[in-house]
């Protein structure tokens, strides 16, 4: 049986989160927040499949 929808776990934590996906879904650089251990990560996905995109933190300027 082909999978028609998912939904998105946390790459950090592998909770589900509140994002539903389907086959026919595309994000790309999509900020996804996770409820539970309040965390973002950007990810891009392409047909159910879910990468993982690796940016270094970003430091807050102070002035």
């Amino acid at each position: 049986m082909i999978e028609k929808s998912k939904w998105i776990l946390c790459p950090i934590c592998k909770l589900k989160t509140r994002i539903k996906v389907y086959m026919d879904t595309i994000l790309i650089n999509f900020p996804l927040y996770c409820p539970k251990c309040k965390k973002e990560s950007f990810v891009n996905i392409r047909k159910l499949k879910i990468t993982v995109i690796k940016e270094p933190d970003a430091k807050t300027q102070s002035q």
